[in-house]
């Protein structure tokens, strides 16, 4: 179990850790055209490896597919922190984003493994606890490294983690498992791959129309493809039964949402801080703190909630402070000040800490341990894919909003983001971009707080009166 909670302060380290320190990386390197891709590179990599690896984990085992996907996350997280420009960082995080696929559900499916349901819903809320604990050194750790370091560092501090946690696995982890000849379905990841991939390359380019629409054309026959040989597979990629799971489908739904609204605040909040209303990364930090502190205690609260009651008064509460958080954001202006913007981070957090656990635990109860990590994936997969669509959809809005207000910006962005970089610029030309930056930002936080509704909805789904104390039988 504590190489569960390090393999999972690893990866949430790193996303709030980079989210700080990318305003001072862009006003190093330039290229705040690629601002996005930092975050869809890492996100694609990571979405499409995701189902991959839980599949593999199921006919394999996890502890050699957790070792390989840490690995390479390790290699990636080195050359990230030897980048020269924005374009060696993007296929850097693209690495890296290829073995975060293997970490985070992997180490959750062990929590299923060896917990029975209500304990699931106990060490759920602590393994979200981990959040909390890296929001509060990722974000901190971040800004000192910027400030005062490099911000090479906020790649590298994922070395000596990670090295502990395959380590500690490497002497608990004992798995037992009576070893038979399986057929890997090749075609089904490298159509699953397709499939996803190509539409979120368009997403996130944004190039010509024929482009897109040729890579979304390339996207849709891949899956229905995919969906055709998953059907006569002996040992398919991606079990479609799986969604006719009713919890299973809902939460994966509600994955896929919550996603998109997660990458509203961890993407683009820093951005409104340091670029609207002009602010440091330390600044920035403290706001991304505020939202993962709260997702820590209230997926704890929401695991002995659960027990009490059931799975789907958990993720209604959840809902409920979505749809209340994403309000406030849509309210957020540059003078509004830190509380108000920590205020819609925090109300965001308790959302998060309550769906995220009581579908997760949900969903782990719904299957048996042959389909519990494929199930898990599943559920992160969507997650994933929501944050890759975020990423690229806020991207593209901010880029567009930003740049047809003010043509002439070029690289004057860049230095907005940076106290230092900033008073090189005129005081009209800091109102003109941070007007552009946070009308742009504004748009972003009206979808969010459609998706929040959305979220809310999937929520109500959820069978009334199961829970971990009544689950459905766990099939072997």
């Amino acid at each position: 179990m504590t190489a569960v909670l390090l393999a999972i302060f690893m990866v949430a380290t790193d996303s709030y850790i980079v989210a700080t320190a990318m305003p001072t990386i862009v006003a190093d390197l330039g290229g705040f055209r690629l601002f996005s891709w930092v975050f869809a590179a890492y996100l694609l990599a990571q979405a499409v490896t995701i189902p991959i690896y839980g599949r593999l984990a199921d006919l394999y085992g996890r502890k050699r597919v957790f070792f390989a996907g840490t690995g390479i996350f390790l290699l990636g997280s080195l050359l990230c922190g030897f980048a020269w420009g924005m374009v060696p960082l993007v296929l850097f995080r693209a690495l890296e984003g290829i073995g975060a696929g293997a970490i985070q559900p992997i180490a959750t499916t062990i929590v299923g493994d060896i917990y029975t349901p209500v304990e699931r819903a106990r060490m759920q809320g602590y393994v979200s606890g981990m959040f909390g604990v890296a929001a509060i050194i990722g974000p901190t750790l971040g800004a000192f490294a910027v400030e005062h370091i490099s911000w090479s560092l906020v790649f590298w501090v994922n070395l000596p983690i990670g090295a502990a946690a395959l380590i500690m696995f490497g002497l608990y982890l004992h798995e037992h498992r009576e070893p038979r000849r399986h057929r890997v379905d090749y075609l089904g990841s490298a159509l699953l791959m397709l499939g996803i991939g190509a539409p979120m390359l368009a997403l996130v380019l944004i190039i010509g129309s024929v482009a897109v629409a040729g890579l979304m054309a390339c996207g849709a026959i891949a899956i229905t493809a995919l969906v055709a040989h998953e059907r006569q597979a002996v040992e398919p990629m991606l079990p479609l039964r799986l969604w006719r799971n009713r919890v299973v489908a809902v939460g994966c739904l509600a994955g896929f949402f919550n996603g998109a609204l997660m990458m509203a605040i961890s993407g683009f909040l820093p951005t409104y801080v340091q670029g609207a209303m002009g602010r440091d990364a330390i600044a920035s930090g403290v706001v991304l703190a505020a939202s993962s502190v709260s997702w820590a205690f209230a997926s704890m609260a929401a695991g002995r909630l659960m027990i009490r009651t059931s799975y789907r008064l958990a993720a209604t509460i959840g809902g409920v402070f979505l749809v209340v958080g994403g309000l406030v954001l849509i309210t957020l202006e540059p003078t509004s000040g830190l509380l108000w913007a920590g205020t819609g981070a925090f109300l965001l957090g308790v959302g998060m800490g309550f769906c995220n656990t009581a579908f997760i635990v949900s969903i782990q109860a719904s299957v048996g341990w042959s389909e519990r990590s494929t199930a898990t994936s599943t559920t992160m997969f969507m997650r994933i894919v929501g944050n890759s669509l975020g990423a690229a959809i806020f991207g593209a809005i901010l880029n567009f909003g930003v740049y047809s207000r003010v043509p002439d910006a070029g690289d004057a962005v860049n230095r907005l983001m940076s106290p230092a970089a900033r008073q090189s610029l005129g005081a009209a030309e800091i109102a003109r971009l941070a007007d552009a930056v946070g009308s742009s930002l504004h748009v972003v936080y009206l979808i969010a707080a459609l998706v929040a509704i959305v979220s809310l909805i999937l929520a109500l789904a959820l069978p009334a009166r199961l829970s971990p104390t009544r689950p459905l039988a766990e099939r072997s």
